[in-house]
């Protein structure tokens, strides 16, 4: 199994930054992309950033531009900069990585971390 830990949350006003970490410990092979969902209160969780294992990323349009996700492989980290923030923004963020690990099957394993809460004021 693959173990997922965010840390980097936190309290900013409207227009300031955050960087959220994720730590990935365990089981860590065949991953096929990592990325960062946030979940609203009364909302459904959404993809904000994923990187794949190609480098290839995929940004949510409601944070293009002002969200960066990158990784560190060597140190099996993944962090989204956050930049420009908005109350819109606040949501529980939570560290997500898809995993094949079975070459003989196209089942996926999804690994998801306890989350970490950004909340920007007005």
């Amino acid at each position: 199994q693959v173990r997922l830990v965010e840390s980097g949350g936190g309290l900013v006003q409207a227009g300031g930054s955050l960087r959220l970490s994720c730590a990935a410990s365990g089981s860590i092979f065949n991953i096929n992309a990592m990325g960062w969902y946030r979940q609203a209160p009364e909302k459904q969780r959404e993809l904000v950033a994923e990187i794949t294992g190609d480098g290839s990323t995929n940004y949510a349009d409601s944070v293009k531009g002002r969200f960066t996700i990158s990784r560190d492989n060597a140190q099996n980290m993944v962090y989204l900069q956050m930049s420009s923030l908005k109350p819109e923004d606040t949501a529980i963020y939570y560290c997500h990585v898809r995993q094949r690990p079975r070459a003989w099957s196209t089942l996926l394993n999804t690994y998801w971390g306890q989350g970490t809460q950004v909340t920007v004021s007005s």
